[in-house]
């Protein structure tokens, strides 16, 4: 427990760094992150830990900018990587609410990926509270079309994690993001992690469908969505991801499309190129 506690320490001490040129000053790692700390080094994640080297949640979320009082939304939350780190951090002094797409956005899947988005209404908030020990009620769950009123204007922050693509190819994209923006209150903040297309790929290959999206045209969007670009980062970048592949970003670890074809020279690539924005509700 030990070392993974140091190691914690050491990821938000990077932070703690003199930040870059044009790039936001993160939250400093000091004695009001001991919590975060504390999160990441839980034994219940144990078997999430193996993905942090690639989706540096300590540094992320300093970026983001999330603070232990906050109400975040934590969007199309799956099987809860993030939200058995955010709900830890933020129960207690602040508020975590999960939103998903709602279901039928997901049709081409097939009706087996639908229904199995639907049972999220009945099964996530349950799921989690036995994982986390946190009581259910205190991580509700709302589909995205269906958001209660009186969430609207009492957000903090709202986080995507690599989910952009998916409302882009679904068609739902404006409805959802528009929804979203509803929730934050003046000035909060959405924080966005998106796999990252090539400046030059053809657009035919950033549509959605393969996962990649440009970083100048997804700013783009959510600038004409209300929001106005605070910063973008490069921790969750990665040079070696050639983002060109026959079968989109699911050719990387950890989906591996193509099975054992090739699969030690993508392990070695390791997960998507990411680019990581971040943005706030314009006045």
């Amino acid at each position: 427990m030990r070392h993974i506690l140091m190691a914690a320490v050491g990821a938000l001490a990077l932070t703690a760094c003199a930040p870059e040129a044009g790039e936001t000053a993160p939250v400093e790692a000091s004695a009001e992150n001991t919590k975060l700390i504390e999160v990441l080094a839980d034994a219940r994640r144990d078997e999430d830990r193996p993905r942090d080297e690639f989706r540096n949640p300590a540094e992320t979320l300093a970026f983001f900018q999330v603070e232990p009082n906050h109400t975040v939304i934590e969007y199309a939350p799956g099987g809860g990587w993030y939200t058995r780190i955010l709900a830890p951090y933020v129960n207690g002094d602040g508020g975590y609410v999960a939103v998903s797409f709602p279901p039928e956005a997901g049709a081409s899947l097939g009706e087996g990926f639908v229904e199995r988005v639907r049972g999220f209404a009945d099964s996530f908030s349950e799921t989690q509270s036995e994982t986390l020990g946190i009581p259910a009620e205190a991580l509700p769950f709302h589909f995205g079309n269906a958001i209660p009123a009186e969430l609207n204007g009492t957000v903090d922050r709202v986080l995507m994690m690599r989910m952009m693509h998916n409302l882009i190819r679904w068609g739902v994209a404006d409805s959802e993001i528009e929804a979203l923006h509803a929730t934050l209150k003046p000035g909060g903040m959405l924080g966005v992690v998106q796999h990252r297309a090539k400046a030059d790929a053809p657009e035919d290959y950033v549509d959605g469908n393969m996962g990649y999206l440009k970083q100048d045209e997804l700013i783009a969007f959510f600038e004409g969505k209300g929001f106005e670009l605070v910063d973008t980062s490069e921790i969750n970048a990665n040079p070696n991801d050639t983002a060109d592949y026959e079968d989109g970003v699911w050719t990387l670890p950890p989906s591996y499309a193509k099975g054992d074809e090739d699969r030690e020279t993508y392990a070695a690539i390791g997960e998507s190129d990411r680019m990581t924005l971040l943005f706030r509700k314009a006045e």
